[in-house]
Protein backbone atom coordinates (compact mmCIF):
# COMPACT_ATOMS: atom_id res chain seq x y z
CA UNK A 1 0.00 0.00 0.00
CA UNK A 2 2.87 2.40 0.79
CA UNK A 3 4.21 1.92 -2.76
CA UNK A 4 0.92 3.26 -4.15
CA UNK A 5 1.40 6.49 -2.21
CA UNK A 6 5.01 6.97 -3.28
CA UNK A 7 4.31 9.32 -6.21
CA UNK A 8 1.85 11.49 -4.23
CA UNK A 9 4.45 11.76 -1.44
CA UNK A 10 7.01 13.05 -3.99
CA UNK A 11 4.45 15.53 -5.29
CA UNK A 12 3.75 16.71 -1.73
CA UNK A 13 7.51 17.16 -1.10
CA UNK A 14 7.79 19.36 -4.20
CA UNK A 15 4.78 21.48 -3.21
CA UNK A 16 5.97 21.74 0.41
CA UNK A 17 9.50 22.69 -0.66
CA UNK A 18 8.26 25.41 -3.02
CA UNK A 19 6.41 26.85 -0.01
CA UNK A 20 9.65 26.75 2.00
CA UNK A 21 11.52 28.56 -0.78
CA UNK A 22 8.86 31.28 -0.98
CA UNK A 23 8.72 31.73 2.79
CA UNK A 24 12.51 31.85 3.19
CA UNK A 25 12.96 34.16 0.21
CA UNK A 26 10.39 36.54 1.64
CA UNK A 27 12.20 36.62 5.00
CA UNK A 28 15.54 37.40 3.34
CA UNK A 29 14.04 40.04 1.02
CA UNK A 30 12.19 41.69 3.90
CA UNK A 31 15.40 41.82 5.92
CA UNK A 32 17.32 43.37 3.02
CA UNK A 33 14.61 45.91 2.19
CA UNK A 34 14.06 47.23 5.72
CA UNK A 35 16.41 49.19 7.99
CA UNK A 36 18.37 47.16 10.50
CA UNK A 37 19.24 43.52 10.41
CA UNK A 38 17.07 40.73 11.82
CA UNK A 39 19.69 38.03 11.32
CA UNK A 40 20.53 35.85 14.32
CA UNK A 41 22.92 33.28 12.85
CA UNK A 42 23.32 29.88 14.44
CA UNK A 43 24.96 26.54 13.80
CA UNK A 44 23.83 23.09 14.89
CA UNK A 45 25.16 19.57 14.51
CA UNK A 46 22.07 17.47 13.74
CA UNK A 47 21.77 13.67 13.88
CA UNK A 48 19.71 12.51 10.92
CA UNK A 49 17.70 9.38 10.25
CA UNK A 50 19.21 9.08 6.78
CA UNK A 51 20.33 5.56 5.85
CA UNK A 52 22.00 6.23 2.50
CA UNK A 53 24.33 8.74 0.91
CA UNK A 54 21.51 9.69 -1.48
CA UNK A 55 19.25 10.67 1.44
CA UNK A 56 22.00 12.75 3.07
CA UNK A 57 22.82 14.38 -0.27
CA UNK A 58 19.17 15.27 -0.92
CA UNK A 59 18.76 16.70 2.59
CA UNK A 60 22.00 18.68 2.36
CA UNK A 61 21.14 20.02 -1.09
CA UNK A 62 17.62 21.14 -0.17
CA UNK A 63 18.87 22.82 3.02
CA UNK A 64 21.52 24.67 1.01
CA UNK A 65 19.06 25.68 -1.74
CA UNK A 66 16.71 27.20 0.85
CA UNK A 67 17.56 30.92 1.30
CA UNK A 68 19.10 31.67 4.69
CA UNK A 69 20.39 28.14 5.37
CA UNK A 70 23.53 26.26 4.46
CA UNK A 71 24.81 22.74 5.01
CA UNK A 72 28.39 23.09 6.21
CA UNK A 73 29.28 19.40 6.16
CA UNK A 74 28.34 15.84 7.01
CA UNK A 75 29.84 13.17 9.24
CA UNK A 76 29.27 9.48 10.03
CA UNK A 77 30.25 8.61 13.61
CA UNK A 78 31.56 5.29 14.93
CA UNK A 79 28.00 4.10 15.64
CA UNK A 80 26.96 4.70 12.03
CA UNK A 81 24.86 7.79 12.84
CA UNK A 82 24.84 10.37 10.06
CA UNK A 83 25.24 13.97 11.19
CA UNK A 84 24.92 17.22 9.26
CA UNK A 85 26.26 20.63 10.25
CA UNK A 86 23.72 23.34 9.43
CA UNK A 87 24.09 27.13 9.50
CA UNK A 88 20.96 29.27 9.62
CA UNK A 89 20.90 33.01 9.15
CA UNK A 90 17.70 33.58 11.16
CA UNK A 91 17.46 30.76 13.72
CA UNK A 92 20.15 31.69 16.24
CA UNK A 93 19.06 28.98 18.65
CA UNK A 94 20.65 25.62 17.72
CA UNK A 95 17.44 23.88 18.82
CA UNK A 96 15.49 25.87 16.20
CA UNK A 97 18.13 25.13 13.54
CA UNK A 98 17.90 21.41 14.34
CA UNK A 99 14.10 21.47 14.40
CA UNK A 100 13.89 23.06 10.95
CA UNK A 101 16.47 20.65 9.54
CA UNK A 102 14.67 17.62 10.96
CA UNK A 103 11.32 18.85 9.62
CA UNK A 104 12.86 19.00 6.15
CA UNK A 105 14.44 15.57 6.69
CA UNK A 106 11.06 14.07 7.59
CA UNK A 107 9.48 15.37 4.39
CA UNK A 108 12.40 14.13 2.28
CA UNK A 109 12.53 10.64 3.81
CA UNK A 110 8.76 10.24 3.49
CA UNK A 111 9.12 10.90 -0.24
CA UNK A 112 12.36 9.01 -0.94
CA UNK A 113 11.58 5.76 0.86
CA UNK A 114 9.03 3.53 -0.83
CA UNK A 115 7.86 2.32 2.58
CA UNK A 116 7.53 5.91 3.78
CA UNK A 117 8.92 7.38 6.97
CA UNK A 118 7.26 8.05 10.32
CA UNK A 119 9.40 10.24 12.63
CA UNK A 120 7.38 9.06 15.65
CA UNK A 121 9.00 5.62 15.29
CA UNK A 122 12.62 6.76 15.70
CA UNK A 123 14.68 7.66 18.77
CA UNK A 124 14.32 11.40 19.34
CA UNK A 125 17.03 11.72 22.01
CA UNK A 126 20.23 13.63 21.38
CA UNK A 127 19.06 14.96 18.02
CA UNK A 128 21.49 17.86 17.93
CA UNK A 129 24.60 19.31 19.49
CA UNK A 130 25.06 23.02 19.86
CA UNK A 131 27.48 24.81 17.59
CA UNK A 132 28.92 28.27 18.04
CA UNK A 133 26.86 31.09 16.58
CA UNK A 134 28.55 33.16 13.93
CA UNK A 135 28.94 36.86 14.56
Amino acid sequence: MKTLTWLPRWMWLIIWFIGQIISSSWAVLKDLATPGLDAEPGIARVRTDCRTDAEVTMLSALITITPGTLTLGTHIDDDGNRWIYVHSLYDGDPEAVAEGSLDMQNHILAAMRREGFDPRLVDQTQRHQQGRAAS
